[in-house]
């Protein structure tokens, strides 16, 4: 799952619906996207943060749940 997109989804108001008109993709699609059960195409992410999130940077909206437990140096069993 993407959390950091998920996030600045919910404190801009934005669904999945609104990217998946964006996109011109089947909510279904998108939805599964964000939480991870397939991987957004790089075009795909670019557009999404350039159209709704132009402040914040692609790594940081894109960045797995996995790298974020790396980086707080946890394990992950």
């Amino acid at each position: 799952m993407h959390r950091n997109l998920r996030a600045e989804m919910a404190r801009e108001g934005i669904t999945c619906v609104d990217i998946a008109d964006f996109l011109n993709l089947r909510y279904a699609t998108v939805n599964d996207k964000v939480n991870g059960k397939y991987r957004f195409y790089y075009d795909e992410a670019l557009r999404i943060k350039d159209h709704f999130f132009p402040d914040r940077s692609l790594e940081y909206l894109f960045e797995e749940d996995n790298q974020q437990f790396k980086k707080k140096g946890s394990r992950i069993s």
